[in-house]
């Protein structure tokens, strides 16, 4: 082992992200008086919540992962890219001006626009999933999936210990991934710490959540967790790549579209999205969370088998699996339960 990969080994790893974890908690747990106070998301029509929740912890998590991965990196000679801690800044600070006061929808898809480009479009040339497309188109449209990601984890963060139920499960394939040589070392350290706050957070957020991530976390995280993702797939892994985001792709994309055909004003708040429908078809929150966590773990054991299959075939019936398994959740989500 040289020095770097010594300094990512299984010990190092889990003490970052404990580190991560009591950072996370213990800046949410100073913290909750002061969102008490300015950062007070109210319910409505389209809430899960029912009694007025501070939100705003992602400031937590996000000062937890990058500060721990920081300074793991500077501790392991490993290079973070400068341009995404940047770029994690200042779609935080959006989300944030969004939590204070609702931002227009064009300044925001814009603001969102330039962090992901600005992470996007400064990655080395080489770095590919379809070599045969041009780097310009292939950039581009990365930039819309980009944003897109960022926009969905922030949809799809709407129910007490949801993103936990996402967040954690991908970020420990992608650490075990990273063990295994398949991941960049500066993808695995985000990837840690950001596992490690966001279950320094978990605790704050199970039901009845005490506090919410609020856009200024669920922004952030969903570029961070996008832009580990993508080095999944130039890494040559965009198979296991897709299965570990599958399942938020899935709940909101189709409901994106349901909505369109439905000429409804799709960019607006709404509870349509299968796990909302699943609450008002009779499943509890811990229900609903048990079983995204469960389908999570089965999508990360299959992007594992897809990683070390070495055969196209098993990696077209992972591939097969994972969808049937999310069919599967979301046709339950769907139906109305029978006592």
């Amino acid at each position: 082992m040289n020095p770097a990969t010594d300094a990512l080994a299984a010990v190092p790893s889990l003490l970052a992200a404990a580190i991560a974890a009591l950072i996370s908690a213990l800046i949410i747990w100073t913290s909750r008086s002061l969102l008490q106070r300015y950062a007070l998301a109210r319910p409505n029509a389209r809430s899960s919540h029912r009694i007025p929740t501070p939100q705003g912890a992602g400031i937590a998590v996000i000062a937890a992962t990058l500060l721990v991965a920081s300074a793991w990196a500077a501790w392991a000679n490993i290079a973070i890219p400068p341009v995404l801690v940047a770029a994690t800044v200042a779609i935080a600070l959006v989300g944030f001006a969004d939590d204070i006061k609702s931002l227009p929808v064009t300044v925001r898809l814009v603001l969102q626009a330039a962090a992901v480009g600005a992470v996007v479009f400064t990655s080395p040339e080489t770095a590919r999933i379809v070599p045969a497309l041009p780097l310009a188109l292939e950039r581009s449209l990365l930039l819309f999936a980009g944003v897109w990601f960022v926009n969905l984890v922030n949809f799809m963060d709407g129910l007490d210990l949801m993103t936990v139920a996402e967040v954690v499960p991908v970020t420990a394939a992608l650490l075990l991934l990273g063990w295994l040589g398949e991941l960049s070392w500066p993808a695995v350290l985000i990837a840690t710490t950001l596992c490690g706050a966001m279950l320094g957070f978990a605790p704050f957020n199970r039901p009845v959540a005490k506090v919410f991530l609020g856009d200024v976390g669920s922004l952030p995280i969903g570029l961070l967790l996008g832009w580990c993702l993508l080095e999944l797939a130039w890494h040559g892994q965009p198979a296991a790549a897709l299965l570990l985001a599958a399942y938020y792709l899935a709940d909101s994309t189709i409901t994106l579209f349901r909505r369109i055909v439905r000429r409804e004003q799709f960019w607006s708040a709404h509870r349509t999205h299968f796990y909302q429908r699943a609450t008002d078809n009779g499943f509890t929150v811990p229900r609903v969370i048990g079983e995204v966590l469960a389908l999570n773990l089965v999508l990360a054991v299959l992007a594992i088998v897809t990683v070390h299959a070495g055969s196209t075939a098993i990696t077209l019936l992972a591939l097969l699996a994972g969808t049937i398994a999310i069919a599967f959740v979301l046709r339950r989500f769907s139906r109305p339960q029978t006592s």
